[in-house]
């Protein structure tokens, strides 16, 4: 028997929109509206696209003694990053890590002043919750009575401000809850499209009442997840089961950096969540293989699973790529791959292809300037 579909509380808004639905990480969720994938994509760089990320897991963790420390250092045995010190009205981006040093997830939790806000994949969303409910000294509470969406884009500060004028004062990374007409809305301003916006978690009997508030603006369009993602590839940014796995380290990700200074310096934090000796070792002695950008040339995109080669003919592959397809605002195909670190950008390298090899350039990332508001 098919497994059913669960629905987010804006299933009836994507339907009247026109989206077509299909099953995403156990969801029924919009692919693409009438608009279209580019031309999607092309008006959130542009003006400001909205997203239904309700699929995403909302948890509430909260220290059983009442003092935030001890759910921090709770949290810092799971998550491989800094938690302890993180400021209140602050979020920041973390990764959870199994015994080899792979990434089981990755995430964003904010510091709510007596609690820890974590937003998790779709996907792995059980498995983190069980995770984090074998945890001693908090509670663990998955949210399930809001929803979430993103409002991404150039103009998305200003179309939020009509709504929300303290929005306006939020800089990257803040998180805060506003009332909206009486509502508690919690709020980041963060995303996963390179561009400036917010992250919105709205109580699911107005879900739709506030979603469409914001579509009445003319700035706003329904963006679905065939933009969503070439939002993402052209800001660099990886993709859960893709970029990263359970076999693929934080250095192997590209994602060194989420490991913070405290989590790898001499002292009592150092280390301390699974794999930590693993991922260690490697930021000190790196890696052979991280994940890069490639351009390919002409206008054919090179998808997941494409091998990389050193050279047009023979030899063995150098790796593979882990996301691909084409980038609007770029104008070409990109893609990310694992490949040698010791490549420079600029260089070429080849992707096979139906059994011919072509020239691909290895491009730093993200393939578009961020424009977040610092």
């Amino acid at each position: 028997m098919a497994e059913e579909l669960r629905r987010t509380g804006l299933y009836d808004l994507h339907v009247a929109q026109g989206a077509r639905m299909v099953p995403f990480a156990g969801w029924e969720m919009p692919v693409q509206y009438p608009m279209g994938v580019m031309a999607e994509h092309l008006h959130t760089r542009d003006k400001a696209g909205l997203f239904d990320v309700s699929h995403m897991g909302q948890v509430l963790v909260h220290p059983l003694d009442g003092d935030l420390d001890s759910a921090g250092a709770a949290l810092e045995t799971v998550i491989a990053a800094a938690v302890l010190g993180l400021p209140e009205g602050r979020q920041r981006y973390g990764l959870f890590t199994n015994d080899r040093g792979g990434i089981l997830d990755d995430l964003m939790f904010a510091n709510r002043g007596d609690h820890y806000l974590l937003v998790v994949n779709a996907a792995c969303a059980e498995q983190d919750i069980a995770f984090l409910q074998g945890l001693s000294g908090v509670e663990v509470t998955p949210v399930t009575d809001r929803g979430l969406i993103a409002l991404q884009g150039p103009k998305a500060a200003e179309v939020l401000a009509r709504l929300l004028p303290a929005a306006a004062e939020m800089r990257f990374m803040d998180s805060r809850s506003l009332d909206w007409n009486g509502v508690d809305l919690w709020l980041s301003r963060s995303g996963y499209t390179g561009e400036d916006g917010f992250e919105i978690s709205v109580p699911n009997d107005c879900l739709a009442t506030f979603a469409q508030a914001l579509l009445d603006h003319d700035e706003v369009a329904p963006i679905g997840l065939g933009a969503r993602d070439s939002l993402r590839l052209e800001a660099g940014m990886p993709l859960y089961g893709h970029d990263m796995t359970g076999d693929v380290t934080p250095s192997a990700a590209g994602l060194g950096w989420a490991i913070s200074k405290a989590r790898r310096a001499d002292g009592a934090r150092k280390g301390g969540f699974p794999g930590a000796a693993t991922v260690l070792a490697e930021l000190a002695d790196g890696v052979s293989h991280t994940r890069r950008g490639l351009r390919p040339e002409g206008r054919a995109p090179i998808r997941e699973g494409v091998q990389i080669f050193a050279e047009a003919e023979g030899g063995v592959p150098i790796g593979d790529v882990s996301s691909g397809s084409f980038g609007p605002s770029v104008g070409g195909p990109i893609a990310m791959a694992r490949i040698p670190v010791d490549l420079a950008d600029g260089a070429t390298v080849f992707a096979e292809l139906r059994g011919k090899r072509m020239p691909v350039t290895v491009t730093a990332l993200p393939f578009i300037t961020p424009s977040y508001k610092r």
